[in-house]
């Protein structure tokens, strides 16, 4: 699976570009046979208790507009939702890219091309030429960056955009709801700014060597989030973190810091709607399995509410 492609599920390359239980019917979600009374549209999950509901829903950060997902029993859960959880504030924007902007500089003296090999440097210059770029387009900025930027052309010529992305949907929907993140964009950013300079070069040129695969790979994974089907998702997505220092750093630690908000959270009476990347919430260490190693129950939403 592309690298750039799982930029869709990442707030940062986007930023580039009441209810309870009775409400609805949630099922075990690791149980095969009630699997195929799932609802069609992207997965839903719910924690509850006496005086509390958390609902967990996989986003895509930056969609075309006429992806139709908002409805049924994620609209549903939504509206009876008193507060808003997202990875990172999706509140100023611009406060946000100028923050990304200003860590992604290289130090003076350094420039990207650089950083690579001849032959990775090759490559990289005739992409930039190809998509109508100088040579010397990114020079300023580091590796992980520059895959970022060069994710965003192709995608935004496919019609993806921030401002269709499942959060940005969410928060121009929600007023009157509180509105909270699990992360900062700080900590956002350290988790590409904080790799080494040779993992962040190896991300860019898988980037540059996947990027003609980007139209297929992201019309399946979005035909995945759109049917419903998490695990075929969470496949897709996390299938090239093979490296087990990035897979805790990018999956495992930051699902465990969620799943602990969750149970925290739990101690406080409301419903809450939570929207992080969808790759977070199904395959192995996902959210799920964190709160089940709480002793915590996930239950999958299986079919739309029934009005009293």
């Amino acid at each position: 699976m592309p690298f750039l492609a799982r930029l869709l599920f990442r707030p940062l390359a986007a930023l580039s570009l009441l209810g309870l239980p009775g409400c609805a019917t949630f099922v075990d979600s690791a149980t095969t046979a009630e699997a195929q009374q799932y609802p069609p549209g992207p997965a839903l999950w719910a924690v509850s208790d006496a005086d509390t509901t958390i609902y967990l829903f996989g986003t895509v950060h930056s969609l075309p507009s006429d992806v139709d997902w908002f409805k049924g029993p994620v609209q549903h859960a939504f509206a009876v939702s008193d507060e808003l959880v997202t990875e990172v504030s999706v509140g100023d924007t611009g406060a946000m890219q100028q923050e990304l902007l200003a860590r992604a500089q290289l130090p003076k003296g350094q420039s990207l091309r650089g950083l690579m090999s001849k032959a990775d440097r090759i490559l990289f210059e005739e992409t930039l030429v190809s998509l109508g770029l100088p040579v010397e387009a990114l020079d300023r900025f580091k590796p992980w960056y520059a895959a970022m930027m060069l994710s965003v052309l192709p995608l935004a010529k496919a019609g993806f955009g921030a401002e269709s992305g499942v959060e940005m949907v969410l928060s121009r929907d929600a007023p009157g709801k509180k509105m909270s993140a699990l992360e900062t964009v700080e900590q956002q950013i350290e988790l590409f700014d904080g790799l080494p300079m040779a993992a962040q070069v190896s991300f860019l040129n898988q980037t540059v060597t996947s990027l003609n695969m980007v139209g297929e790979t992201v019309a399946e994974m979005v035909a995945r989030w759109l049917e419903g089907d998490a695990n075929a998702l969470a496949r897709l997505l996390n299938a090239e973190i093979d490296d087990p220092v990035l897979r805790d750093r990018l999956l495992t630690r930051r699902n465990a810091n969620w799943a602990e908000w969750i149970d925290r959270r739990l101690q406080q009476p409301g419903t809450v709607f939570v929207a992080v990347g969808a790759g977070h919430l199904a395959g192995k260490g996902s959210v799920q399995d964190q709160l089940k190693a709480r002793g915590i129950t996930t239950a999958r939403v299986v079919e739309q509410p029934v009005a009293e």
